[in-house]
């Protein structure tokens, strides 16, 4: 799974369905099986870590935090130097247990380094859903065109017709 995939379907284990918030990661057995499906080790600590790190990002895409807040999640962890034949790679020192949490922090980083504003929350103020925005004019709304998009653009449609 790409860093962006794991970061957005981490963002989005929180969905609205019919009115009420859904939550991928609220009972310790559904949120054991969605790290473990995501190549975690399904611990409690690593459920709370990953369930603290997600708030912060959710913070933090939203503009209701600064990116500081996301440094207790990198909280001892460090690079340390791997030398090949000819080459220096580093290598990251995490406890299992934050791997995963720590994953999407850095996912998060390179998102906003490498395709800066890309990552944002759906313009339906309904949904608690985010899109990372792959179009050309970078001008994405909604996290589906299908469903928010297609609702707020009747919503309009039907408040014009109103009107007139």
């Amino acid at each position: 799974m790409a860093d962006s995939d794991f970061l957005l379907a981490l963002l989005n284990s929180r969905p609205i369905v019919h009115g009420e918030q859904q939550d991928a990661l609220a009972e310790d057995d559904a949120g054991t099986a969605w790290l473990r499906a995501r190549g975690g080790t399904g611990s409690a600590a690593e459920l709370a870590a990953v369930r603290r790190a997600r708030h912060l990002l959710d913070e933090v895409v939203r503009g209701e935090s600064t990116a500081q807040v996301l440094a207790e999640v990198l909280r001892g962890v460090h690079q340390v130097p791997a030398f090949g034949p000819d080459a220096l790679d580093w290598e990251l020192v995490v406890p299992d247990d934050a791997r995963l949490a720590v994953h999407s922090v850095l996912a998060w980083d390179e998102l906003r380094r490498t395709a800066p504003g890309r990552l944002r929350a759906c313009a339906n103020p309904e949904c608690r859903l985010f899109l990372v925005d792959r179009s050309r004019a970078n001008q994405a709304r909604w996290c589906s065109m299908a469903t928010c998009g297609n609702r707020m653009k009747a919503r309009r449609h039907y408040a014009r017709g109103r009107v007139a």
